[in-house]
Formats: structure tokens, C-alpha cells, sequence
């Protein structure tokens, strides 16, 4: 192919030394090397030489564009690469289940994980796995999303949920709905169907009624084990648990994203909306950069904007991600004030990293070149 382009490329400067002729005295820079310019300049020249001169350039344009080593149809060319991390929430209370609660969790991790690797690895896009990594999580009652949503403190339920893809960092979220089944599915819609980046209440649920998703009543989400730590959390008993999932994947045209899902904060007061929906605390994707999902007291991802500064790090320090989470887990969040958490990111070149402060995470990662992690503790 590259002989058969160089022939073409020859043949294309033939033409143009054809063209130049004594009479017109043309002066033309035949250089080729590398990727400089071709400069024709030219004097006492008449119309018709001119024309036939200028389709001849344009010819030999296209002609180096195409030869050219660097050049591409596009920003990002289809490689095998792809790369996919989750998380299930950070807090040491993972490490408190018993065996079979534990093999559950990750049973449910491994099943979240292969959904997404499928995805992936026949070609699909970055966003439709992360959507369907979420929505196996947000129907399995061992996470804090969806089915699994804490009670806040007036005894409800308000989930919150946000998307973002790493193309043109499109995004979507809703907060504080009662009734949507999955809503990083809903986020998704906001994300493609409306000029909008948030919706919030009501306003999120009736638009969930347009646009016909799934809906619940409040009943779907109770399970006994969120009551009980409803009861506990009133009583002023600590909860170690920061719940939220998220799923972060880069697929094989180069294209990043990444996804939040949570029930909340345990005994929340009642219209409560932490960093899940809020694009560049809890979530973010660039694909210049990184996909990032956070767990953990929200606030503080949101004073600190924690999912904007993994990219920030790497785009304007040109920090290694795994280097820029630890500093971030580290010195940016404060655990003594509630600064406890856990990040998941992927880079623009397959590296993954997942990290937390707390005593444990409900985790999963796998990439095309095998890796295959599917873990709690430390």
C-alpha cells in the first residue's frame, strides 16, 4: 500500500513539472521530505496557466495528506485496546458481610463486569457499557442504587444518577427521583433527548413518564437490610457505608465514558443531592484525558469538584492517573473530616487505577490484554 501511495505521489509531481514551462517560469520547490510545505511560486503567468497550476496543487495536497504517516481519517482509530473498571461502593462494612454474603457481592461484581467486557470486546461503544453495567447494579439490592436505595430521613427514597461521554463531554443526570427503576438509564435520556444537563424531583419523574422508562413505587426499593441502617443512623450509630456504583470504560474506537448510580446518604435529610449527579464531582470523562467515578461523602467530591481534578492532573501536569488519585485520596480529601471515598478511573490509553481511603471497596476491572480483578478489601 505505502509503495503503491509513492508511486502516486511520483506520478502526481510529474504532472507538475509538465505544467511548468519556460514561457510561464514557474519556480517550484520539489522538496518532499518529512512533512514540509510545497511552496510554487510563480510570475508572468496567464489565466488558463494558473487554473491548470492551482489542480495540480490541490492534487499534490491530497497526495502528501494521504502519504503522510501522521495523517488520520480520525482522532481515534479503531485498536483492540479497551479497558473497563467498576465499583460497588467504598466502607470497611464490606470486610463485616459473612462468606456467602461476600461471595454474593462479588458474584454480582463478576456478572456486572463480564456485561461490560462483552460490550466492549465485539466493538460496541464506551457508553452503552457503562449504561449496562449501572443498570446490573442498580437491580441488585446489595448496592446503594436502585433496588438497594437508603432511606433518608423521612423514610423515602430519592436515587440520584449522572452519564457522561468523553467524546464531546455530553452529559446527563437526574437527582432526588422516587419512582425510575434505573436511573443512569433516565440520565442517559437527559443526557441525548433534551438541551439539558440535570434534572431534578418531580420535574426528572414526569420526564421519566414522557419518555416511557420503567417506574416503581416506593415499595420496590425497601429491603431489611437499608431499614436496619436506617434504625441505626437514627439512634446517631455510625455507618461506614458510602454507598454509590459507578463504571468507567474506554471502548475500541478510543472513545471514554463514564457513570454514577446511588441511593445516597443513610438518613439523609429529605431533598439531600450529593456528588453522584453532579458532573465533575462524582463523574467525568474527557477522552483527551480519563473516565472517573467516585464513592463516598459527597459533599466533599463536590467542594473539591474531585472527578474534574483526576482529568485536570493529568491534562495540565501531565500526572500519571495512578499518582493523581493517590494525591487526591490523600491530601485532598481529609478523612478525619469525612473525607472518606474511593475513585475508579481509565485512561485515554487503557491504564486503569482504583483506590480508596476506607477500609474497603466493592471493585472489578478487566482490559483486552487480559487483566481480570474482581475484589473487596485491600
Amino acid at each position: 500500500m505505502q509503495d503503491e501511495l509513492a508511486c502516486n505521489a511520483e506520478v502526481q509531481k510529474s504532472k507538475v513539472k509538465k505544467v511548468l514551462t519556460p514561457r510561464t517560469r514557474w519556480l517550484v520547490n520539489t522538496n518532499f521530505a518529512g512533512n514540509d510545505s510545497n511552496v510554487l511560486a510563480l510570475s508572468n503567468y496567464s489565466q488558463h496557466d494558473w487554473n491548470r497550476g492551482m489542480r495540480v496543487v490541490f492534487l499534490l495536497m491530497v497526495t502528501v495528506f494521504i502519504t503522510s504517516p501522521t495523517s488520520s481519517l480520525g482522532d481515534h482509530p479503531i485498536t483492540s485496546q479497551w479497558a473497563i473498571a467498576i465499583h460497588g461502593g467504598a466502607g470497611s462494612d464490606w470486610l463485616k458481610l459473612d462468606t456467602n454474603e461476600q461471595a454474593a457481592t462479588k458474584a454480582s461484581l463478576q456478572q456486572a463486569l463480564t456485561t461490560g467486557k462483552s460490550i466492549l470486546a465485539e466493538g460496541g461503544n464506551s457508553l452503552d457499557a457503562v449504561e449496562q453495567v449501572i443498570r446490573h447494579l442498580e437491580n441488585d439490592p446489595i448496592f446503594n442504587a436502585g433496588k438497594g436505595a437508603v432511606f433518608n430521613s423521612a423514610g423515602g427514597h430519592e436515587l440520584d444518577a449522572s452519564i457522561m461521554d468523553g467524546r464531546d463531554r455530553s452529559c446527563g443526570a437526574v437527582a432526588g427521583v422516587t419512582t425510575v427503576k434505573s436511573p443512569i438509564s433516565l440520565a442517559r435520556l437527559v443526557m441525548q433527548d433534551t438541551r439539558h444537563v440535570l434534572l431534578s424531583g418531580d420535574g426528572a419523574d414526569q420526564f421519566a413518564k414522557v419518555k416511557g422508562v420503567e417506574l416503581v413505587d416506593q415499595a420496590y426499593f425497601w429491603t431489611q437490610r437499608r431499614y436496619d441502617a436506617w434504625q441505626r443512623a437514627k439512634q446517631q450509630q455510625p455507618d461506614d457505608h458510602k454507598g454509590t456504583v459507578g463504571c468507567v470504560a474506554l471502548d475500541r474506537n478510543g472513545n471514554l465514558a463514564a457513570g454514577t448510580s446511588t441511593g445516597g446518604l443513610t438518613n439523609k435529610l429529605y431533598g439531600r443531592v450529593g456528588d453522584s449527579p453532579i458532573v465533575g464531582a462524582g463523574t467525568f470523562a474527557d477522552n483527551k484525558t480519563c473516565a472517573v467515578s467516585c464513592t463516598g461523602v459527597g459533599e466533599n467530591f463536590i467542594r473539591n469538584a474531585i472527578a474534574y481534578d483526576v482529568s485536570a492532573r493529568l491534562a495540565y501536569k501531565q500526572q500519571p492517573v495512578e499518582e493523581a488519585v493517590r494525591e487526591i485520596l490523600t491530601q485532598t480529601l481529609d478523612v478525619t473530616k469525612n473525607g472518606q471515598g474511593g475513585i475508579i478511573a481509565v485512561t485515554h490509553d487503557a491504564k486503569i487505577t482504583m483506590q480508596f481511603n476506607t477500609g474497603a471497596m466493592a471493585r472489578a476491572a478487566a482490559d483486552s490484554s487480559g487483566l481480570l480483578v474482581v475484589e473487596l478489601g485491600e
